[in-house]
Formats: structure tokens, C-alpha cells, sequence
């Protein structure tokens, strides 16, 4: 009977369904099963943030000890608060770049306050019940999503990349000990996965600047450990299949992970950011035609009432305009790089980087005056001075790339 209620949460809620004796409920959390839950991250993956934080509230009131309980509601509020600084553009992460990025981002300081106060919670529960019982392989797990989730956070908005290495290995520690617990609990994967992948990835010197030399990784069985989550877990398929469509992408492994990110597009036709991936990677590919294509559909959507829930359509239009140079599409571009800049709650990130490609584009076009203006808006005081110093150059002298 409960094997018959599991299998028919997992096909309602887009779980994936088992071989016939494989029981699910017995490696994971009973919570994360509950139509309650599986109801809410329903509304997380079609990027309802604040409809997904209101539920997932709701069930930690509900549950008050349980340490999952506790992570859903942490996770929603990292990812909601990156969404909005800009912060889940893929296209920032293909590349290493960010590693030295200067970008300053200002987290408001009752988000990151209870963030914190959240970790801190989940945490100190599954230290109090691994004591209580140092083989609760739940615990472990829920212990290693909360610090996975927070090296997110600090790795993404603060840069603090030696303190993320360690969260993210202890992530990974709790994560290979509820394996040893159970070699069944795919959820696990997902974190051992991530940094096996990240850590191969890294230079031998930024090993070193992180602290974590002598930690060695392994591409290849990254992304298998992230394929089995994918295939078998309950609270990580979705977001192993992102980190595996990232680290593809990442390796210029593009027809694989278009593949997958298709698969997530399919299974949640209204997250925007699936949508817009999918545009990024047929771009990357070479396909610049298609590409385009795919970012026009992204922002007619977009501005449909009710089909993406806040799209920040600035993403979508960089992505279009970038593609457009690439094309050779110069009015277009330029036109595009504009209207990024232009949209509702763009980021001065972003918008600065729209405003120079822009000026750059102009220059190209002849258009020296338009260009100019861009420049300057581009260099104008401000946070984000990332992109200032070659803004001033061109300033001075006309932009002949390409």
C-alpha cells in the first residue's frame, strides 16, 4: 500500500517512477513525499518564488524539527534573492571569468540575516539528531543541503570562495556519509557530484588560494554522480540536471546539454530560465539562427500575461543581442543591447554591460554620437564599475572590433 501511494505522488508530482521493488520512501525523508511538499517545489520550479515561500513556510510551521523543513524555506530564499540580483545568468558561470569578477552585490540585510539564522537552525537540528542516532542517514543529508545551499549563496553573491570551499566540502562530507548509510540515497550524489566536477575544474593555483589543495576531483564521475541523482533522487533530479546542463556547457559539451535542459523545459514549461538556457546553448553551439529564434519566443512569452511568473527579460534580450553581433545583425544588436538596458528592474550589472556593448556596436555602425552616449552611461559613477575602464577608453578612442 504506501509503495502504491509513493509511486503515485512520484507520477503527479514529476518524480520519476522505480522499478517495481524499489521502494523510494525508504531513502528519503518522509517529508520530502508529502503532496504538500511536492506541491510546492512544483511552484519553486515554475520560479513562483514567492508562492513556493509561502507554502514551504507553512510546512516548517508545521514540522518545526524537521531539518528539511527548514532547507526547502532556506532555499527558496537564496535562489529568490540571486534571481533578482541577476545572479542565475548561466551564461556568467560557462566560463571561469567570474571567478575574478569585481561586481559588489548588496543582499538586503533582513534576507541575509534570516538566511543565516535558517542555516544555523537546520544545522544545529542535524547535529542534535545525528547525536541522538549517528546513523540517521536524513539528517546527514539535510545537513549537507544546508550548507551546500549557503556555499551557493556566499560562492555567488560574496565571492567568499574560501569559506565556500569548506561548505561546500562539508557539504560533500555529509553527503558521502549518508551514502555509507544507505548507497541507494541518490539524492547524496548531487553534492559529491558538484564538487568533484568544480574541484577538477579548478586550477592547481586557485586550489591552493581556496584552501582546498591537495582535494582532487574527477569530471567524468561528477557528472555520472550527477546523472544518477538526476535519474533517482526526490529532492535533487531538477537541480542536478541544472548543475549537469551547467558543467556540459562548461566543457563545450553542447548537444548533451541541450538535451537535458529540453528535458527540463518539457517537464516545466513555464520557468523562464529553463527557456532562456536552452537559447544560451543553441547559441553556443553555432547555431546562431536558431538561437535567435528560440530568444525572440523567450520574450513574447515573456510579455504574456501569466506565462513566466516576473521574467526579467534584460536576459533575454542581452542573450538575442549578443547573438545578433555574432550574426553580423548589427542594427539589431544594437537595438537589443538597448532595450536589455532598458527593462524594468535591470540590474546596473547588466545595464552597464549592455550600455558599453551597445556604444561598441554603434562604433561599428558609425554611429559615433549614439556611441558615445553609451560610453558614458556606461561610466557614469556608481556600484558597478566593472565596466568603466573600457567605456573611459573608448571615450577616447572609436571601438574597431568586432
Amino acid at each position: 500500500m504506501l509503495l502504491a501511494v509513493v509511486l503515485a505522488l512520484a507520477l503527479s508530482s514529476g518524480l520519476k517512477a522505480h522499478a517495481a521493488d524499489y521502494d523510494v520512501a525508504a531513502h528519503t525523508d518522509p517529508i520530502n513525499l508529502t503532496p504538500e511538499v511536492r506541491a510546492a517545489e512544483g511552484r519553486f520550479y515554475d520560479m513562483d518564488y514567492d508562492g513556493a515561500l509561502r507554502q514551504f513556510e507553512a510546512i516548517m510551521k508545521a514540522h518545526p524539527n524537521d531539518p528539511m523543513a527548514i532547507d526547502y524555506v532556506q532555499k527558496t530564499l537564496i535562489i529568490r534573492e540571486l534571481y533578482r540580483q541577476d545572479l542565475m545568468d548561466t551564461t556568467y558561470y560557462a566560463h571561469d571569468s567570474f571567478l575574478t569578477s569585481k561586481r559588489r552585490v548588496d543582499i538586503p540585510q533582513a534576507t541575509r540575516d534570516r538566511i543565516e539564522a535558517l542555516t544555523d537552525q537546520a544545522i544545529a537540528l542535524c547535529d542534535s539528531e545525528i547525536k541522538a542516532n549517528p546513523t540517521d542517514k536524513n539528517a546527514y543529508f539535510a545537513r549537507g543541503y544546508a550548507r551546500g545551499m549557503h556555499a551557493v549563496l556566499i560562492t555567488l553573491a560574496d565571492h567568499s570562495f574560501v569559506a565556500a570551499a569548506r561548505q561546500g566540502l562539508a557539504s560533500r562530507n555529509d553527503s558521502e556519509q549518508a551514502l555509507k548509510i544507505d548507497p541507494n540515497y541518490a539524492d547524496a550524489k548531487m553534492a559529491i557530484g558538484i564538487q568533484e566536477f568544480a574541484v577538477a575544474s579548478l586550477p592547481r593555483f586557485l586550489r591552493f588560494m581556496v584552501g582546498i589543495a591537495g582535494i582532487g576531483g574527477n569530471k567524468q564521475r561528477g557528472l555520472e554522480l550527477l546523472r544518477e541523482a538526476a535519474a533517482d533522487g526526490v529532492v535533487t533530479p531538477v537541480e542536478a540536471k541544472t548543475a549537469l546542463a551547467l558543467f556540459l556547457r562548461h566543457d563545450s559539451k553542447y548537444s548533451e546539454a541541450i538535451q537535458v535542459e529540453r528535458e527540463l523545459v518539457a517537464e516545466y514549461p513555464h520557468n523562464y530560465l529553463f527557456h532562456l538556457e536552452l537559447a544560451n546553448l543553441t547559441k553556443d553551439i553555432g547555431n546562431g539562427p536558431a538561437a535567435i529564434a528560440l530568444y525572440k519566443v523567450v520574450i513574447a512569452n515573456g510579455h504574456r500575461s501569466g506565462y513566466f511568473v516576473e521574467p526579467r527579460l534584460h536576459m533575454a534580450y542581452f542573450g538575442l543581442a549578443d547573438t545578433e553581433r555574432g550574426q553580423n545583425q548589427l542594427q539589431e544588436a544594437a537595438q537589443d543591447y538597448l532595450n536589455a538596458a532598458a527593462q524594468p528592474g535591470c540590474t546596473e550589472w547588466i545595464r552597464r554591460r549592455a550600455q558599453l556593448n551597445a556604444g561598441e556596436v554603434l562604433d561599428l555602425l558609425h554611429d559615433r554620437a549614439a556611441a558615445v552616449r553609451q560610453y558614458e552611461l556606461a561610466s557614469a559613477g556608481g556600484e558597478d564599475q566593472s565596466q568603466a575602464d573600457a567605456a573611459r577608453r573608448y571615450l577616447k578612442t572609436p571601438y574597431t572590433g568586432k
